[in-house]
């Protein structure tokens, strides 16, 4: 195989098994370079499974794991990022007291001196942060800032940054935009895009076909640990890749039930409106304008009875 052309990620009709349980069954999908393949499925389609699979923490138990051409065997996931494979997770790996450049740099950190006078270089991880940020577009003020200062998709950046610079050729991204706002989760689209234009090949996972559509090549869709199959842009609108993720059946299903909730609701009401109209009728009914002849004479009687104590009392 030519490995100039090949993908550079290959997964062919892998499967995981764990005991008894069938996590994945018969996935294949692939990655080319300067493309972003955008994984999706609703929760406990099986995308952990596969990121973890992709990423080195566990093999799979059937099928083939290409890499540029050649067949893989990753034991960790230290295996996959030395031959270019980056994962950023939603935790991001991150101590958020500590300043960006040292978080950038976090276990691979640049040193100055030799032996026991060995130190950090703050000036070339501050001097390689700010630009490595500038290429995707982030300005900071401070390199010593906390990470923990900066916005979720500000954070999101600088992983993405960082595992570029350290020579990913593929960037894993788990759920990047989950806990985000609209405008954050743009923010972070930019910097996927940016990433594409730069070579790398992408790998984008989410549940939300919003965020994955406009940013997305193509379209691998996994629901109860199989594929649905593996769509281009151009094969599938927004309202297709909803639904197939959903399960069309199950969105019919809800639509009827939503109807029949609308219909209920409906006659709830009527029903509600009847027995107002019924009993305004009967209060009206009821409304006494004059009191019969015979009552007032009754009072007046009672009126004029001699009290028992001699004080008005009876």
């Amino acid at each position: 195989m030519n490995t100039q052309t090949a993908p550079l990620i290959e997964v062919e009709h892998i499967s995981k098994i764990f005991g008894s349980v069938i996590a994945l069954k018969d996935i294949s999908m692939k990655v080319q370079a300067g493309e972003v393949m955008c994984l999706l499925g609703d929760n406990g389609a099986g995308k952990s499974t596969l990121i973890k699979i992709l990423s080195g923490v566990h093999q799979p138990s059937e099928g083939r794991y290409l890499f540029e051409g050649k067949e893989m065997h990753f034991s960790s996931p230290r295996d996959a990022l030395g031959v270019g494979i980056a994962t950023v997770y939603q935790d991001l790996a991150m101590i958020p007291l500590m300043g960006i450049s040292r978080n950038f740099f976090l276990g691979s950190e640049p040193t100055r001196g030799w032996g026991p006078f060995r130190r950090f270089n703050v000036k070339f991880a501050d001097q390689v942060t700010r630009e490595e940020l500038g290429k995707m577009g982030i300005q900071v003020r401070e390199t010593t800032q906390p990470v923990g200062t900066l916005s979720g998709g500000e954070r999101q950046s600088v992983a993405i940054a960082r595992a570029v610079y350290f020579g990913a050729k593929v960037l894993i991204l788990d759920e990047p935009t989950a806990a985000l706002g609209v405008k954050e989760a743009g923010v972070v689209l930019r910097y996927i895009a940016q990433a594409r234009a730069r070579g790398l090949g992408v790998i984008f996972i989410t549940h939300n076909p919003h965020h994955a559509y406009p940013i997305g090549d193509r379209f691998t869709i996994l629901n109860r640990g199989s594929s649905l199959g593996t769509f281009a842009k151009s094969e599938i609108s927004r309202e297709e890749l909803t639904g197939m993720m959903a399960g069309g059946e199950a969105l019919e299903e809800l639509s009827h039930e939503l109807a029949e909730f609308a219909r209920t609701d409906e006659k709830a009401r009527a029903a509600l409106e009847a027995a107002a109209h019924e009993f305004g009728v009967v209060a009206e009914q009821l409304h006494v304008e004059e009191l019969p002849p015979a009552f007032d004479e009754a009072e007046r009687r009672y009126d004029q009875l001699p009290s028992a104590d001699g004080e008005g009392k009876r």
